[in-house]
C-alpha cells in the first residue's frame, strides 16, 4: 500500500514538472552563480569584427541600452572603414561608431538599429572593487563568441586607473565586460601583459573600471543633444 502512494505520488510530481524531474542539487553554489550571471548577462554581450585597412579587429561589446548602444574598446574600431556587430543569437549588425574617447581611456560607442528592444547589462560601481574578490569575464577570444571565464581581481593600480585580473583574458576580449558575482559590469576589459606576443595567457589582464565608462557615457549623450 505505502509502496504504490509512493509511485502515485512520484508520478503526480513528474507530471506537474511536465516530465523534467531534476535533482534539486545539480550544481554547487559556486557553480550556480557563474551559471545564472552567464545566461543573464550574454544575451547583453556582442560579439564585434572592424574592417580596417590592416585587416579585420576583433573584439567584444556591452549592449548599454535597448535601443542598441554598444560600449566597447576604442581600439577595437580605430580607423575602421566599416563594423559589423554579432548578437548571441547570431544576429548580425551594421554599427556605426558615435563617439570615442581619447587614445589612452580606450573606450568607445556604437549604434546598431535593432527591430526590437534589447538586453542591457547591468552597471556595478567600481569604486567599491576589492583584491581577491571573485570575477567572470565574458568574451570574443579568437572568435569563440560568448566564452565565459573566471578569476579574482589581482590588483588596483591607482596611478593608472586600471583594474588588473586573472580571469583569462585573450585577443578578441577587449571591450567585454568584467562582472562581480551579482551579474554587475565592474569593468571593461582592454588588454593583457603579453610578453610572448599571444602565445599564451599568463593570468595578466586590465580592465577600466565602469565608473570611468558611466560617465563617458553620459558625456557622450550630453555631447549629442
Amino acid at each position: 500500500m505505502i509502496r504504490k502512494i509512493l509511485i502515485l505520488f512520484v508520478s503526480l510530481i513528474m507530471t506537474l514538472s511536465g516530465g523534467n524531474f531534476v535533482s534539486a542539487k545539480n550544481y554547487e553554489p559556486d557553480e550556480q552563480i557563474n551559471i545564472s550571471v552567464y545566461e543573464k548577462i550574454n544575451p547583453a554581450i556582442v560579439a564585434i569584427d572592424a574592417q580596417t585597412s590592416d585587416g579585420i579587429s576583433a573584439g567584444t561589446g556591452c549592449i548599454v541600452a535597448s535601443d542598441g548602444l554598444i560600449l566597447t574598446g576604442s581600439h577595437v574600431v580605430e580607423d575602421c572603414k566599416s563594423v559589423e556587430v554579432t548578437m548571441y543569437n547570431g544576429q548580425v549588425y551594421k554599427a556605426q561608431v558615435v563617439s570615442k574617447m581619447g587614445k589612452n581611456k580606450d573606450l568607445a560607442l556604437l549604434k546598431i538599429s535593432p527591430k526590437t528592444p534589447l538586453k542591457t547589462i547591468k552597471f556595478g560601481d567600481s569604486q567599491n572593487i576589492k583584491v581577491g574578490q571573485k570575477v567572470l569575464a565574458i568574451g570574443n577570444p579568437f572568435g569563440f563568441s560568448g566564452t565565459l571565464t573566471q578569476g579574482i581581481i589581482s590588483r588596483i593600480d591607482y596611478a593608472k586607473n586600471k583594474i588588473q585580473t586573472d580571469a583569462a583574458i585573450n585577443p578578441g576580449c577587449s571591450g567585454g565586460p568584467l562582472l562581480n558575482s551579482s551579474g554587475e559590469v565592474i569593468g571593461i576589459n582592454q588588454s593583457i601583459y603579453n610578453p610572448d606576443n599571444n602565445i599564451s595567457n599568463i593570468g595578466i589582464g586590465f580592465a577600466i573600471p565602469i565608473n570611468d565608462a558611466k560617465k563617458f557615457i553620459e558625456a557622450s549623450r550630453v555631447s549629442k543633444k
